[in-house]
């Protein structure tokens, strides 16, 4: 999978992607991920990326043309599965989506900024508008990582037991149950019975069953 991340801001993206899994990913050729300057394709002689609203009011809007020359750059290398721009009001990300996601072989993430993009470029080029909350964020650029992160743990090869992902929260509608580690009892705080019974499908049973207390009590839109 190849994902192109366009930002103005794209030292706010290395870190995450030089840690833990998503790192492990891109060292295992599993993932490559481009981070791409949209500054490169600024408006000279400044590279201006960035200009007034029409009919006035507080803030910059990201111009149409340095985003567009961006993209048909892009796409004049490979075809892409999904343009998706990182809206406050977008659909809101959840695990389907994730799942849907982490099957593509190219996608374009475009993080906006400022007071966002021009209109046009939503009506026009992106294909998908992806949100991670009802808050705003001063740019996409975060909410395009925790977006990779959901996508790119769901590759095959990336976590080391590749069953681990499809037991987490949401991949069939429920959170997950409880979990824990040693030791059993920890002042008196202990380890329920059935967790160390090694009867595996009582146990598959009592771990279901949880998840769908815990569902019910916490996530009942669910």
């Amino acid at each position: 999978m190849r994902i192109d991340i366009i930002t103005v801001h794209p030292l706010l993206l290395e870190s995450p992607f030089n840690h833990s899994i998503m790192k492990r990913a891109v060292q295992k050729n599993i993932v490559e991920v481009n981070l791409v300057d949209l500054r490169q394709y600024g408006i000279e002689p400044h590279k201006k990326v960035d200009d007034y609203a029409f009919g006035g009011g507080a803030g910059m809007v990201m111009m149409i043309e340095p985003i567009v020359n961006c993209i048909n750059d892009l796409k004049r290398e490979r075809e892409y599965d999904e343009i998706i721009y990182m809206a406050p009001d977008g659909e809101q990300l959840t695990q389907a989506h994730c799942n849907k996601f982490s099957s593509l072989k190219n996608i374009i993430v475009l993080c906006g900024h400022y007071k966002g993009i021009d209109e046009r470029i939503r009506e026009h080029i992106i294909t998908k508008e992806i949100s991670i909350g009802d808050y705003v964020l001063s740019g996409g650029e975060l909410p395009a990582a925790v977006m990779c992160d959901a996508i790119i743990r769901l590759i095959p090869g990336v976590l080391n037991d590749e069953t681990s992902a499809l037991s987490d929260s949401f991949q069939d509608n429920l959170v997950s149950p409880p979990v824990y580690t040693r030791p059993a009892d920890y002042n008196g705080w202990t380890v329920p019975e059935i967790l160390l019974s090694g009867h595996n499908k009582k146990i598959e049973d009592w771990r279901h069953e949880q998840s769908i207390l815990r569902t019910k009590l916490r996530r009942p839109n669910l």
